[in-house]
């Protein structure tokens, strides 16, 4: 019996990657992290906002010196508040790669690439396995339609792809009116994976103060059917390895993701939760099931519960939709 998996490229011993979390900032964990038994490493983010301080002093094209700017560039941090220098990042990079044997793969988080050329380079140069490109934006700017954010976003990996020759992963979120299509495009672009779904960090808001409470959540399996369900809709239909993240807090999860057509399953809230150790729980989760039903190899089980042979997805989407609303019985 074999859990071993390939996504972009790579050939992994098991499913299971570190996805990107605080324990990617120090070699000490990062080390644990391989210990523990995950099959890749995937490093906290370089914003965008961060490169462009530090190299022009300006976020977003605004001047923190100038007062017309003042009000909106407060709210981001300073650059002695980020953990690593874009120039210490590459390093850092290159210091993961020498310390660990499993793929190492960089991450960058923002929504043009005009300073990203730049810095993907350096992360290609310090020895990045792979590249994750974090396409992380709220669109509030309501006469911007989704044909140009969609657009925004395949070009901005067309056109890095034309640039690294290290494999991309482009990590977006669900909130797209037609994402089985962007999903498309982003494959034509030349994505190399397609990383399912970002988590929006919505605020709070203090009734007392009535301020937005900026606070962080690790994700529970509550998070993980909106990526079962595309996965099951996207599964053989597009060429770059799919790979789920958020949602996976047991064995049980990490079986279903393979199950719905993941190649790969970043895991990170559960690992914070548990420790490092909790990837070899996993693993040992997918062969206790896959001895239990007699699967060999995990190709024999991945996309087992996809929509891949179905003749029409959509009815099977609506009819699945009508079927749990008719579920509901009052007592």
């Amino acid at each position: 019996m074999t859990t071993a998996t390939s996504m972009l490229g790579f050939q992994l011993s098991h499913p299971f990657v570190a996805g990107a979390s605080p324990l990617g900032w120090s070699l000490d964990t990062v080390k644990r992290l391989e210990d523990g038994g995950c099959a890749a490493i995937v490093l906290p983010s370089l914003f965008e906002e961060q490169i462009t301080l530090a190299a022009e002093g300006r976020i977003r094209h605004m001047d923190p010196d100038d007062p017309r700017w003042t009000e909106s560039v407060k709210h981001f941090p300073a650059l002695e508040d980020y953990a690593l220098s874009p120039e210490q990042y590459a390093e850092h990079v290159s210091r993961v790669k020498r310390a660990v044997s499993v793929p190492v793969i960089g991450s960058l988080n923002g929504t043009t690439s005009e300073s990203w050329l730049t810095f993907s380079r350096l992360i290609e140069q310090a020895g990045a396995d792979a590249l994750e490109l974090n396409l992380y934006e709220v669109v509030t700017d309501l006469s911007i339609g989704g044909a140009a954010v969609e657009h925004q976003l395949t070009h901005l990996v067309a056109e890095l792809k034309q640039y690294l020759k290290i494999p991309i992963a482009v990590k977006v979120s669900p909130f797209f009116s037609a994402f089985g299509n962007l999903a498309r495009q982003l494959d034509k672009a030349g994505a190399d994976g397609i990383v399912l779904f970002n988590r929006f960090y919505q605020p709070d808001i203090d009734v007392s103060t009535t301020a937005p409470v900026p606070q962080v959540e690790l994700s529970t399996s509550a998070e993980l059917r909106l990526r079962l369900q595309w996965l099951a809709i996207l599964h053989g239909r597009v060429r770059p390895s799919l790979v789920l993240t958020g949602g996976i807090a047991s064995p049980d999860d990490g079986v279903k993701a393979v199950l719905a057509g993941a190649d790969a399953v970043q895991v990170v809230s559960a690992v914070l939760r548990h420790g490092p150790a909790y990837f070899s729980v996993l693993r040992d989760g997918l062969e206790r099931w896959m001895e239990k039903h007699k699967v060999a190899r995990l190709d024999e089980m991945r996309g087992r519960a996809s929509l891949q042979r179905s003749a029409d997805p959509a009815a099977f989407e609506r009819a699945s939709y009508i079927r749990t609303l008719q579920s509901w019985k009052t007592t």
